[in-house]
C-alpha cells in the first residue's frame, strides 16, 4: 500500500512541476504590438498598441526604464521584464540574461 501512495504521489509531482516559463526576449524598438503582448510579463495586447504608439509619436525607446512613460506601465513591469527587454537588437548595459526556464522543484523527502 505505501509503495502504491509513494508512485501515486511521484507522479502527482512530475505532473505539478511543470517548468515556469518567463518572457522572451524582444527588442521594444522594432516588435509590433502583438510580439510585446507575447513577449513580455504583464503587458497584454492593449499595452503593447500603447509602446507602439507612444514609439511612433516619440521616436525609438533610449532605456527600458522608458516605458514607464507609457500610459499603464509602471517601474515594477519594467523591472519584471527587464532581462528580456532588447533594445535595437542588444540588451541595455548592465542587464544579465536569466534563464527562460526554472528548474522543477526537488521532491520532499519522504519518511520510511
Amino acid at each position: 500500500m505505501r509503495s502504491m501512495l509513494a508512485a501515486l504521489a511521484l507522479a502527482l509531482c512530475l505532473v505539478f512541476a511543470t517548468p515556469v516559463i518567463a518572457g522572451a526576449p524582444v527588442d521594444i524598438n522594432r516588435a509590433d504590438a502583438q510580439t510585446l503582448a507575447e513577449s513580455l510579463d504583464g503587458i497584454g495586447l492593449a499595452k503593447a498598441k500603447a509602446i507602439v504608439d507612444y514609439r511612433q509619436a516619440h521616436g525609438p525607446f533610449k532605456s527600458a526604464d522608458q516605458l514607464t512613460d507609457v500610459k499603464g506601465i509602471g517601474a515594477r513591469t519594467v523591472e519584471r521584464n527587464r532581462a528580456n527587454i532588447l533594445l535595437n537588437g542588444a540588451r541595455p548595459a548592465g542587464v544579465v540574461a536569466k534563464p527562460a526556464v526554472r528548474p522543477a522543484a526537488k521532491p520532499a523527502a519522504g519518511r520510511r
